[in-house]
């Protein structure tokens, strides 16, 4: 599994219009609104390289309202739940 933040800013007045679009991308797990320099912050989890450029390339640059990204790969992710089982078979229960 890949994953990668994606920092976004977006054009003024349609940050939540554009997050709730981003959320709608397959591979984006979870978009953050954030204070400061950076308006949303999107968690991208894919099964490869390939497909983590096409969710940028593709999916979010169709977005209108996002004026620039900035893509950062994880080489590792650190968490209390096991995400690679979660998103191979759905999360339930929670």
């Amino acid at each position: 599994m890949v994953s990668a933040l994606v920092l976004i800013e977006c054009e003024k007045g349609v940050v939540t219009k554009t997050a709730e679009a981003i959320a709608e991308v397959e591979g984006v797990s979870e978009v953050y609104s954030l204070a400061g320099r950076i308006d949303l912050a999107a968690v991208v989890r894919v099964a490869d390289n390939e497909r983590l450029a096409r969710v940028v390339t593709e999916g979010l640059r169709a977005i209108p309202g996002i004026s620039r990204t900035e893509t950062l790969f994880a080489f590792q992710v650190f968490s209390k739940h096991d995400l690679e089982y979660m998103f191979s078979i759905g999360l339930e229960g929670e």
